[in-house]
């Protein structure tokens, strides 16, 4: 049954469009809002929400007082745990099963519209789960970013796509496994980096790949023509031309916490952060490739640009295959327990390794599950990483200089060399969006960290992996109080904490 707004009109799109699945997507939505559910509980417990005055451990689970007086009660929540769910919050008494309707009662400042992206974000989600998991290993690399339904494994709006129909998503969205038609947008006077496709280039004028649903919905009556297929990648605006070419398109949608664009900022350095990344890499021994940016163009507005990049499935070798860290556990599902404990913890001994590393000599990567790929060989072991998207990393040039690295020919947001700030985008990125997810719980998490940094080169940053509070991203009050990145520091669940 549907009981929002967001879950009755993908409903009744899909008896137009797809009524065969319309069974399946009713079915699909219980547990859908049990694990959005789950997610906003877990912001509600452990981000620095203001207008949640205490929180208490009870016998039954969790207690909450708001600032106006009013109690939440809950389940207990391990920020780290991944798939669970939650049936039923309940606020002074009254039981919510839905995080829509959950974050309307609650009446926090700036919840209505975050209420409507909850709403939206189960909807998706069940629709998500309608799609049949692939029946075999993939046969093209894309594939393994085209197996899961759930998207972010933490944040609250994990499949939320305002704007998006029914068939748009059916369309457009990689769980799905469609292709896409791109479009190309003329532009006279465009600001371009590095060597543009010879094919999308007619005199002056520069044909820009655009996103279809972006064509439609942002970029109105501006004229576009049909551009080559491509296979929707796991950021959804972020498509595979072939297998060696990559192409990230401006699509000004709120996908979870943010409208993604690609600044004019962003086209201007794309190159020069390329460039500066690889050589910095090239100090790791082989370990870590950067998928290199290969040209990037735009009209001079986020809206119309585009950043074409080296395919990271470049990178495997014979009998070897490039899997995204967020599929890294769907890829070891047919070894048994013990094999896949260990291809963790190898993955996590080279990832830490090797972003600590990087962060010494002064880049600072955001090494979550879409960005940060592995190398696995045929029994799964972990052998390189492959890092793409430079678009929000960091660089440092004191420690650049320090590590006789020449200064950077970039200036504006991607520089700085605060410890905290560097500290914050690794681990957080890191932890948060690739070893939590894997490890699966606090407990699983802490013995992982011990058994990963046990060897590593001692650094500042490596002990305050060990020791200091974990920061990871406060999704939620982000998305209420939209200033940036806001910050919740979690227990260290880590062996080599003094306080655990």
């Amino acid at each position: 049954m549907c009981d929002t707004p967001a879950e009755r009109e993908i409903a009744e799109e899909l008896g137009g469009v797809r009524p065969e699945l319309t069974s399946a997507y009713l079915a699909a939505l219980p547990a859908a809002r049990a694990a959005v559910l789950a997610r906003l509980w877990r912001a509600l417990v452990h981000e620095p929400l203001p207008w949640i005055a205490a929180r208490a451990r009870r016998s039954d689970g969790l207690s909450l007082r708001l600032t106006d007086g009013r109690r939440l009660h809950g389940p207990p929540s391990d920020p780290w745990a991944t798939g669970t769910a939650v049936a039923v919050v309940e606020l002074d008494g009254v039981p919510y099963d839905h995080p829509a309707a959950l974050m309307t009662a609650l009446r926090a400042p700036g919840g209505a519209p975050f209420a409507a992206e909850l709403d939206h974000s189960v909807a998706s989600l069940a629709l998500s789960r309608t799609t049949p998991p692939p029946a075999g290993p993939p046969t093209e690399p894309w594939e393994w970013e085209q197996r899961s339904p759930e998207g972010h494994p933490y944040h609250p709006t994990c499949r939320s796509r305002p704007g998006f129909s029914a068939a748009e998503q059916l369309a457009y969205a990689p769980e799905h496994r469609p292709v896409v038609g791109l479009r190309l947008a003329p532009v006279t006077g465009a600001t371009v980096r590095g060597a543009w496709p010879a094919q999308w280039l007619e005199g002056d004028t520069v044909l820009l790949p655009v996103h279809p649903w972006q064509a439609e919905h942002v970029l109105g009556s501006r004229p576009v023509v049909p551009g080559p297929p491509a296979h929707p990648l796991l950021s959804l605006r972020t498509l595979a031309l072939d297998r060696r070419v990559h192409v990230k398109t401006a699509l000004s949608a709120r996908l979870t916490s943010q409208v993604r664009d690609i600044s004019p900022y962003s086209v201007d350095h794309a190159l020069a952060t390329s460039e500066l990344a690889a050589r910095v890499a090239d100090r790791l021994g082989g370990r870590l490739h950067i998928a290199r940016t290969l040209a990037a163009a735009g009209a001079g507005t986020p809206e119309l640009a585009a950043v074409l990049r080296e395919s990271p499935y470049a990178y495997a070798g014979t009998d070897e295959q490039v899997v995204p860290v967020a599929e890294l556990s769907g890829h070891l599902a047919s070894h048994g327990p013990r094999e896949q404990l260990a291809r963790i913890t190898e993955f996590a001994r080279l990832a830490l390794g090797v972003c600590l590393e990087l962060l010494d000599l002064g880049v600072a990567l955001e090494a979550h599950g879409q960005n940060l790929l592995a190398v696995v060989d045929r029994q799964g072991r972990p052998r390189r990483l492959v890092y793409r998207d430079l678009a929000d990393i960091r660089i440092s040039p004191a420690r650049l200089a320090r590590r006789g690295f020449p200064a950077p020919s970039i200036s504006g947001r991607l520089l700085d060399d605060d410890p905290v700030v560097l500290r914050r985008k690794v681990l957080s990125c890191l932890v948060t969006g690739a070893l939590g997810p894997l490890a699966g719980s606090t407990a699983e998490l802490g013995a992982l960290l011990g058994a990963a940094t046990r060897d590593l080169p001692p650094t500042p940053d490596l002990l305050a992996l060990r020791t200091e509070e974990l920061p990871v991203k406060a999704l939620t009050l982000m998305r209420l109080s939209p200033a940036g990145d806001r910050w919740a520091l979690l227990p260290n669940p880590s062996p080599g904490n003094p306080e655990r």
